[in-house]
C-alpha cells in the first residue's frame, strides 16, 4: 500500500482544491429545481470550474467518464452521468464534484432535495450525512480505518438502512484515487493506522433498502437492486497532529 503523507506545502494546496470543490456545491444549489436537466447542471458546473476557478473538473474523461460532475438521482447510488433527465418535484440528487487545482484534487458531494421530498427521502439523506459526520469524528492519529467503518456501519444499520460495500472512500492528493481504500463498514481495531499528513475521503453510500447494487450497461451508473432510495455525502479530510481538518467545508463552515 502506497499512502502519501502530504507536506505542509501540499496540505495548503489541498486546502485550496477542497475549498474550490465546496464552492461549486454552494453555487449549484440554487439551480437544483424541478425542470432542470442534469446535463444543464453539469454545464453550469463545468463553466464555473474552468472559467471562474481556472481549474479542471477531474471526472471529465477520467477512465472514459463523459461529463464534469456526477449526478445520482433517487435510486442511483453513485456515478450517475448527467444528461437529458429532468429533475422532478420530490427527487433527491447527489451532486459529486472533484476539482483539480495546481495538480491537487478536492472531492466532495452533497444531497439536494428537489421541491417537496418525502419523509423517507429526507430520512435517508439525513442518515447518510450523520454517518459521514460520525466517520469524521473518528479521524485522528492512532485511529484505524476499521474503527471508522465500524462506527458508520453500526449507526446506519441501527437506523434500519444499509451501507453499500462495493464502493468506498479513498486516498487523494495529486492522484484522484490513491491508497488507502476507506471502507464504510468493518471491525474496530483493524486496518491501516492513521498518521498526520494523510488525506482521504469518507463518502458513505446509504440505501433505504438492502445494500445490494447493480452496475448499468453504461459502465458507470450504479443503482440499488431493489430500487430503494440511496443517499451519499462526502468530504475530503486531512489527518492533523491532534485530530482532523475538513478540507471541503462550504460557506456555512459546517460539515
Amino acid at each position: 500500500m502506497n499512502v502519501t503523507i502530504k507536506t505542509p506545502e501540499e496540505q495548503a494546496q489541498m486546502r485550496t482544491a477542497g475549498r474550490l470543490a465546496a464552492e461549486v456545491l454552494d453555487m449549484i444549489g440554487e439551480h437544483v429545481r424541478p425542470g432542470v436537466t442534469t446535463g444543464e447542471l453539469d454545464a453550469i458546473c463545468h463553466a464555473w470550474i474552468t472559467e471562474r476557478q481556472q481549474a479542471t473538473p477531474a471526472p471529465l474523461n477520467y477512465r472514459g467518464f463523459p461529463k464534469s460532475i456526477c449526478t445520482s438521482v433517487n435510486h442511483v447510488v453513485c456515478h450517475g452521468i448527467p444528461g437529458d433527465r429532468k429533475l422532478r418535484d420530490g427527487d433527491i440528487v447527489n451532486i459529486d464534484i472533484t476539482v483539480i487545482k495546481d495538480g491537487f484534487h478536492g472531492d466532495t458531494s452533497r444531497m439536494f432535495h428537489v421541491g417537496n421530498t418525502s419523509v423517507q427521502a429526507r430520512r435517508v439523506s439525513d442518515i447518510a450525512r450523520n454517518a459521514l459526520l460520525i466517520g469524521i469524528d473518528k479521524v485522528r492519529p492512532g485511529t484505524r480505518l476499521g474503527d471508522i467503518g465500524h462506527a458508520i456501519q453500526t449507526y446506519v444499520e441501527a437506523n434500519r438502512c444499509s451501507v453499500v460495500r462495493e464502493y468506498c472512500g479513498h486516498g487523494i492528493g495529486r492522484v484522484f484515487h490513491e491508497d488507502p481504500q476507506v471502507l464504510h463498514y468493518g471491525r474496530p481495531g483493524t486496518g491501516l493506522e492513521l498518521v498526520p499528513g494523510m488525506t482521504f475521503t469518507i463518502e458513505p453510500m446509504v440505501n433505504a433498502g438492502k445494500r445490494h447494487v447493480k452496475l448499468l450497461g453504461d459502465g458507470w451508473t450504479v443503482v440499488t437492486k431493489d430500487h430503494s432510495l440511496s443517499a451519499q455525502w462526502e468530504h475530503t479530510l486531512l489527518v492533523t497532529d491532534d485530530g482532523v481538518e475538513v478540507l471541503t467545508l462550504g460557506a456555512s463552515g459546517t460539515p
